[in-house]
Parts: C-alpha cells; structure tokens; sequence
C-alpha cells in the first residue's frame, strides 16, 4: 500500500481525483507518476499508474479518431439500463450465441477465435427493469501484461462495469478456463471473490465534510482515523461507505480505485454437449467461487437461460424504489433505480438535489418499513420494493 508516500504525491493524486476530462487526468498521473519514489514498495503501484496512462492515451485516440470521423468501432459503450454486465471468457466459449440468446443484440457467431473484436452490447429484461449486457472480445492468458491489443480495454470494461458474465465453456477444461480469467483479472485489481469488506468512496461537495456511513465495522482504526487519511489525499468532502469489515488499507485502496470486486455469474455453456459433466463442475467452481452463481446452461438450445436474469439482478445489488405523491394512492410504474444500501438521502438526491433543502421528512411502504406508511428521515436504508413518499417544508416542491 502506498501509505508512505510523501504529501507532494498524494497533493498529485487529490489533482487526479479532481480533473474532469482524459487529458486533464493524463497530466495529473504523468505528474503523480513522477512524485512516486521507486523502490520496490511501489512496483505494483507505478505499474498500475503506468496501465491507467496506457488506457488515458488510447481513450484520447480512440475520441480524437471519432471527432475526425474516422473512428470505426468503439471500445466506448455508454451505460443504460439499470445496470452493465459485462460478458467475459476465452476465445469459443459461446459469449456471442449467449449474447444473442439473451437480448437484441446481432453479434457475428463463428467457430473462428477472436470473431469479436470490439465490444458488443444488447439489452435484457428482467421484469421492469432492462440490463445492458456487454459482450467483450476474448481474454486470453497475459492479457493484462499486453499478450494482445485490446487487453487494457477489455479490462477496463470489466473495471467499468457494475458485474461480470463468466462464460466458461464445458466442453474444455472449464476449470483452467476460470483460472486464466480469474487471474488476469486479479493482475488488473478485479477481484471475483468476496472480500470480508467493502468500501466506496463517494465525493461530492453536496456532502458537507467527511461522512462515515457503516453498515459493519472498522477494524484497527476510528471514524477519525478515516476523516484524517481523506484529508492527507485533499478529499474534504465525501461520504465513505463501509459494509462488512473493512481496515484503514482497504479504505485507502478505495481511494485509488486499485482493488475492486466485481460480482459475478458463471455459465457452464455447451451444457448440450456434456448434459453428465453439469453437476461435477458447478460443485468445483463452487469451492473456488463459493458466493458466485454457476448456471449450466446452452446458448444453442435456451436450457438454462431463463434462470440468468434473476440472478444478474442479484449481482448488480440494484434495487428498485417506487416513489409516490403524498395526493395519490399509487407509487409510479416506472422505478427509481438505486444500488443495495442506498438511503432516503440517495433518492431525494436522483429525483431532485434541491428536495434536499427543503426535506422535511419521508413516508415507506414495502420491505424497509416497520409498518405501512412509517416516517423516517434521510439516513433510512431502503431495499428492493419500497414506496417512497417525500414531503418537504415548501408546498408544491
């Protein structure tokens, strides 16, 4: 970790934090890069800086060729939806058939390695909410260390996107399959396995202060420990989210946005070729992945496809709340999307910030309330299901 750096390097990373645009945080990590003192503490750091430059300049290409009208294809995908999974496995594993099974999306299919070469989305429905479904180009062993072009950017993708779609094929040794992308992936600070705690680091100057918000415990360190490493970095303020068991390591990680862990699905695919193998692997990858849903599954048949969508809307942690006017009895049909332990607060905030100022107080109905109608304030948890009634100090507002 790099908690010894001297104040002129953390001084360059809070520049980092604060620029807006790609070339405003290439100069900042150029600069940060160049404060980092080189011994072997920080390797792993400076090579991770060195991959974040990598990705800023093809970024920067990628949407000077765009402009110029010469761009093609993008490794660009904008999120929609309630949430991005992206679709990740080896070359034939079947992540173009499963991508075309599942939603809108037309990919090429080819028993050819390497078919798709820039990312493919589609969308999925799962009751009223729609997932954007990504399909990347395959990964490969080395990707992370350069071993093909697009290994930066498909890491990326999975870096960018709320939870991934493991694609193993059953037919070839799915096992050594998820070992190759589990560590790619691991090279590049994604980790599939659920860690004892977790942190998110939300800045905002809406957020007056440092705010601690716990849903489990800090270990080997206080609320003010945390308050002053946010401000050794220049964050003054943010709202710091802890769930599970967390140390004052794992927060700065948040910080810089090195470790991240990424929900996960895992499809056996091909199950139509191997309908005895099912149940031998998806044991087997439960004692690598004990928390992570394995699906058997056929791209080519549907069997096993209708159990997906349900278990990706567990993986994102979306949650969807139902808001209400305090003058009608029904709560709109169209949710408010939110992430699994978000707050009154969160919402108030989607809807309309200003609501802040003149929040009074809230009315729940649904799984986060004690009883129907019950008034809470603004640090309640909301869960999937709630109706959200908001009433504020200002008539009409």
């Amino acid at each position: 970790m790099p908690t010894n750096l001297p104040p002129e390097a953390r001084a360059k990373w809070a520049k980092y934090l604060d620029a807006r645009t790609p070339e405003e945080k290439l100069r900042a990590l150029e600069e940060y890069l160049s404060t980092i003192p080189k011994h072997k503490g920080t390797e792993n750091l400076r090579a991770w800086v060195r991959r974040k430059i990598a990705e800023l300049r093809e970024e920067i290409e990628e949407r000077k060729a765009r402009r110029a009208g010469k761009g093609g294809p993008s490794f660009f995908i904008e999120k929609e939806g309630a949430a991005q999974v992206v679709i990740l496995g080896l070359p034939n594993s079947g992540k173009s058939a499963l991508l075309r099974a599942l939603t809108n999306a037309k990919p090429s299919v080819s028993d050819v390695p390497f078919t798709t070469k820039f990312p493919v989305p589609g969308m999925l429905r799962f009751e009223d909410v729609q997932f954007q479904l990504v399909e990347a180009p395959s990964m490969v062993e080395g990707i992370s260390r350069g071993a093909i072009w697009w290994g930066s950017r498909v890491l990326g993708l999975a870096r960018n996107a709320d939870a991934l779609l493991i694609v193993l094929d059953i037919t070839s040794d799915p096992l050594k399959q998820l070992e190759i992308i589990m560590n790619e992936l691991r090279e590049a600070g994604i980790h599939l396995l659920k860690p004892k705690g977790e942190v998110q680091v939300i800045r905002s100057k809406a957020i007056h202060g440092v705010r601690v918000i716990s849903f489990g415990r800090l270990t080997g360190c206080t609320v003010d420990d945390v308050r002053k490493l946010l401000e050794k970095y220049g964050i003054h303020n943010a709202e710091v989210r802890i769930v599970g068991e967390v140390t004052l390591d794992d927060i700065e990680e948040a910080i810089y946005e090195r470790k991240t862990f990424k929900p996960s699905v895992v499809v056996l695919n091909k199950v139509d070729l191997a309908p005895n193998a099912a149940s031998k692997y998806t044991s087997s990858i439960k004692d690598v992945l004990p928390y992570t849903p394995v699906v058997p599954a056929s791209a080519l048949t549907g069997e096993g496809l209708q159990k997906l969508p349900k278990h990706l809307f567990k993986a994102t942690k979306v949650i969807r709340i139902y808001t209400k006017e305090p003058t009608s009895n029904k709560p709109s049909r169209k949710p408010l999307i939110l992430r699994e332990g978000a707050t009154v607060e969160d919402a108030v905030r989607k809807i309309r910030e200003d609501f802040l100022k003149f929040f009074k107080y809230a009315r729940i109905w649904g799984p986060s309330a004690k009883y129907p109608g019950e008034r809470v304030g603004l640090d309640h948890r909301l869960m999937d299901g709630d109706v959200l009634e908001i009433r504020t100090t200002v008539k009409g507002i």
